[in-house]
């Protein structure tokens, strides 16, 4: 039974972290859609064409639903990923499975580190896990952002964006 006591705030701390994530990237996918059904004719209409929001739209059409739990490995670059995910209208049946898969690894790699930290800070000493590890999420957020920047990128250098013949932009995958 001690055992099990000792263990409850890490199982609590990640239900905490994960639910906060899916909640926060489902509230950022539906601002997506609404700026895009309308977003064009507002005052918000300049947040559309940032070099970040067109860089996540292209990363999103060429990778799909992939790009969402991939984003939950970035900082900064998520939001943009999970807003152009709603605002490319990704079906909700692709866009859920991705956000909950990104959700958890997002709390599992925040409750991990973030418990080995506090537990450093405490006791006052590094192990060399903790180490291992900030070096693993170090490399794991160059990685991404070296991709993110990547697909930013397109070979004329202009634009990819496409609408549909309704006028909205859509996304496949």
């Amino acid at each position: 039974m001690t055992d099990a006591f000792e263990s409850w705030p890490y199982a609590a701390t990640l239900a905490f972290f994960f639910a906060s994530a899916l909640v926060r990237s489902n509230a950022t996918y539906w601002a997506g859609r609404g700026l895009r059904a309308g977003g064009e004719r507002t005052r918000h209409s300049r947040h559309l064409d940032r070099p970040a929001v067109v860089a996540a739209e292209r990363f999103v059409r060429r990778v799909g639903a992939p790009a969402v739990t991939l984003s939950f490995l970035t900082v900064g670059f998520q939001t943009a990923v999970i807003a152009a995910s709603g605002a490319l209208r990704m079906p909700l049946s692709r866009f859920l499975p991705a956000a909950v898969a990104g959700s958890a690894v997002w709390a599992v790699v925040y409750t991990t580190i973030g418990f080995a930290v506090v537990e450093a800070w405490v006791t006052g000493a590094a192990s060399p896990w903790l180490l291992l590890g900030l070096g693993l999420v170090a490399t794991l957020w160059g990685a991404t952002a070296l991709v993110a920047r990547r697909a930013g990128r397109s070979a004329d250098g202009h634009s990819e964006r496409r609408a549909a013949p309704d006028g909205r932009r859509s996304v496949q995958g």
